[in-house]
């Protein structure tokens, strides 16, 4: 602490009227410290919370130590209820947020090393911390030391791509972790998917100033398609005379729907959400879940039924065996078609500006490199910002740089920070043993997989054995 607040100190001696700013551009010096300063705080900030961490399991220890075992059900409760209310009158807060950081603390402290140990470096923040105490609940300790070391362990296998747990910020870092959760979750998906479906029910709670919320827990295929559906609608009721934002309108609509019946109110269009499928899971020869765009995984069986019984709401694609990743496309125009704006959403999943979570349908497609630079229209030289992020870009000195097949822009700032972009977690899928062994494949040259999937290899190629395709016509890209 004593380093960090000498450093603080050196920051704050940076600028515009301060003798220890030697730079040519005082200003620039200023404006940089300011930058450097915000970041060292954050980190104390995490550092500070580890410390909290310390001290709150410490106590918890010591006071279960001290009051010694307890001889029924109803005084272990009093007991951590006496704990809950000391911790919560010490800190000012209410007993439910004591509770909480009693149970963090100690999950941390027992059972979550790696997470500790970045929060005492500050390289995560607290809210990184509650997100991985949040995602590893239920899992057993193989699962959660896999979930610690895929997010924080950048020499364990398959380790996550693109910037670092803690360059994401907490909304997004959830997202990637309960994505890794239900991939690798000892449970199945479908188990698990059964059960949520028992659930399903809506929702009414009364707000402030005359409104009220009403939510749906419904199945993410219908959740998905009525969202796409209803976003679709309102921009088609967009025009230079309506007043109403995208957001009032979408929900406009919902209502409309709800009270007049489509066929009286706001017509429905087609909905286009992505629905990514691992080959051998639309094949039925795995069990690898499948992703719905915008929201993450979902059970095989509902992909299957998605794409099966036709659904022209939802395209699909299928993803390489070997590797988990789609298949690329190559155009010449400047004008980006509706298949490479499709490789896009599946590359990008949302604006890529770092923390953006606007979903891929609502973005535009955008040249990294300007045409008229010499730009060409590859996905290599393409990004997908959201219409704010698109503006912040051409009308700011914000500029994205380094895309590649598979990885989203990057950003620099005005200020000549680099941010990294968010990458798509692909993996590759568990190779089903009937099939053989995967590195037999992946020792080779690679086949050309929508060949082979429908039966077509070439003179030469080879794969491994498929169960006949019941949906032949799956190359999304190859006919656009």
């Amino acid at each position: 602490m004593e380093a960090s607040l000498a450093r603080l100190a050196a920051f704050a001696c940076r600028g515009v009227g301060n003798a220890a700013s030697t730079g040519t551009d005082p200003l620039r010096d200023e404006a940089d410290a300011c930058l450097d300063g915000m970041a060292e705080v954050a980190s104390m900030e995490a550092r500070l919370a580890a410390l909290k961490v310390h001290f709150a399991a410490g106590y918890a220890r010591a006071a279960a130590a001290m009051a010694g075992p307890a001889d029924s059900p109803q005084e272990r409760t009093a007991q951590e209820m006496a704990v809950t209310a000391e911790v919560a009158c010490v800190l000012t807060v209410s007993e439910r947020s004591a509770a909480a950081l009693l149970a963090e603390s100690a999950t941390l402290t027992t059972g979550l090393p790696l997470t500790l140990s970045a929060l005492q470096a500050g390289t995560i923040s607290w809210q990184h911390a509650r997100v991985m105490c949040d995602e590893t609940s239920g899992l057993d300790p193989a699962g959660t030391a896999a979930l610690e070391a895929h997010f924080l362990d950048p020499e364990a296998p398959f380790a996550a791509r693109g910037c670092p747990a803690g360059e994401l910020v907490p909304g997004r870092f959830r997202a990637k972790a309960r994505r890794w959760r239900e991939l690798h979750h000892p449970v199945s998906i479908e188990a698990r998917h059964r059960k949520g479906v028992e659930d399903r029910r809506l929702e009414y709670v009364p707000d402030r100033d005359g409104m009220a919320w009403l939510s749906a827990y419904l199945t993410a295929d219908v959740a998905a398609g009525v969202w796409s559906r209803a976003t679709e609608a309102a921009r088609g009721l967009q025009e230079p005379n309506e007043s109403r934002t995208l957001t009032q309108l979408r929900a406009d609509v919902a209502a409309d729907w709800l009270l007049a019946g489509v066929a009286e109110g706001t017509p429905s269009p087609t909905a286009q959400v992505l629905v990514t499928v691992p080959a051998l899971s639309l094949l039925g020869a795995a069990s690898e879940p499948a992703t719905l765009d915008g929201y993450g995984p979902i059970p095989p069986s509902m992909a299957r039924r998605l794409v099966g019984d036709g659904a022209g709401s939802f395209l699909r694609v299928l993803t390489d065996p070997r590797n988990g990743a789609p298949l690329e496309i190559g155009r010449t125009s400047y004008r980006v078609p509706k298949a490479m704006r499709q490789w896009l959403r599946l590359r990008d999943g949302r604006c890529a500006f770092p923390g953006c979570n606007n979903h891929s349908l609502d973005n535009e497609a955008d040249h990294v490199l300007a045409w008229s630079e010499g730009g060409g229209t590859g996905i290599t030289n393409l990004g997908q910002p959201c219409r704010r992020h698109h503006r912040l870009r051409h009308t700011t000195a914000w500029r994205p740089v380094d895309a590649t097949r598979d990885q989203p822009p990057g950003w620099i700032s005005p200020a000549g920070r680099s941010y990294s972009s968010e990458q798509q977690d692909w993996e590759p899928p568990h190779w089903p043993q009937h099939l053989g062994h995967a590195d037999e494949c992946r020792e080779a040259d690679p086949p050309d997989w929508p060949d082979v999937v429908a039966g077509d290899v070439g003179p030469g190629e080879t794969g491994p054995p498929l169960p006949v395709d019941p949906f032949p016509d799956w190359a999304l890209f190859i006919a656009a």
